[in-house]
């Protein structure tokens, strides 16, 4: 079953077969699906099966592709057991997470871990020990905002607005920028530690494909009068955090990835 960062669970029954293992971390988004490999780095960047604002909606056609993905991973032999790290919207809920964990069960992984978004992508672009962090994940179908304070998340807001919802490239960015600002002030309201202000005095960690577009950040910069810290191939920093927390797990495998 697909557990919580931190512990070292199998999909069968906690026994692994003996065989070498290699691992695989996941990104299942709206628009693309992303798998990364130790020693590879992202390997594939594929449109992804029927899925609708983060929802799987349609298990068999995401499971067929997946197959295909790890089939074709560098490596990929048939001798070696896998172990799959699995990123997930950060407020994804119950419903969406048993549709995406059937998924990636029906790859026969003996061990799947799952980590939210924002914290694979801090793993990846934000420096250890930098203090408060706001991670604003502009996608294809949703809009996060998440406050991630010494590697745990401790508030975040979603909307079902993404750049899919502009109606061409050169439409105004107001209905993406504008909502990904909202969900900062009602974080900043809602603060009492200072943590929201200490972030956005830092600059806010900005990944998703909505990086790359220069009408949307140069707008939320301008809302939100902060400096926008944009990830180095911003649509590919979850996968790749959470690659790095899986080399990290593959490692040291008696040790947690991350806080859970």
């Amino acid at each position: 079953m697909t557990e919580t960062v931190g512990s070292f669970g199998s999909a069968h029954g906690g026994r692994g077969t003996g065989r070498p293992v290699r691992g695989i971390a996941l990104d299942i988004g709206s628009s693309r699906t992303r798998a990364w490999s130790p020693g590879a780095g992202v390997f594939a960047d594929v449109p992804s099966g029927p899925v609708l604002r983060g929802r799987v909606t349609d298990a068999d056609s995401q499971l067929r592709l997946l197959r295909r993905l790890t089939a074709g991973a560098p490596g990929h032999d048939g001798q070696h057991d896998t172990v799959v790290m699995l990123a997930h919207p950060v407020l994804a809920g119950r419903e969406e997470r048993e549709a995406v964990r059937r998924v990636v069960d029906g790859l026969g992984a003996v061990r799947v871990f799952a980590v939210d978004s924002a914290r694979a992508a801090a793993a990846h672009a934000a420096p250890p020990g930098d203090g408060p962090l706001l991670v604003v994940d502009l996608g294809a179908q949703l809009t996060e905002v998440t406050l991630v304070v010494d590697g745990l998340v401790t508030d975040a807001r979603l909307a079902e607005v993404g750049l899919d919802d502009l109606p061409d490239p050169g439409s105004a960015p107001d209905p993406v920028a504008g909502t990904a600002a909202d969900l900062v002030s009602d974080l900043w309201r809602r603060d009492r530690t200072g943590a929201v202000r200490g972030a956005l005095r830092r600059g806010v960690l900005v990944t998703g494909g909505g990086a790359l577009r220069l009408d949307v950040t140069g707008r939320l910069a301008h809302l939100l009068r902060a400096r926008l810290r944009l990830a180095n191939d911003p649509s590919t920093s979850v996968v790749r955090g959470a690659g790095l927390m899986l080399a990290s797990a593959l490692r040291h495998p008696t040790a947690s990835p991350c806080p859970s």
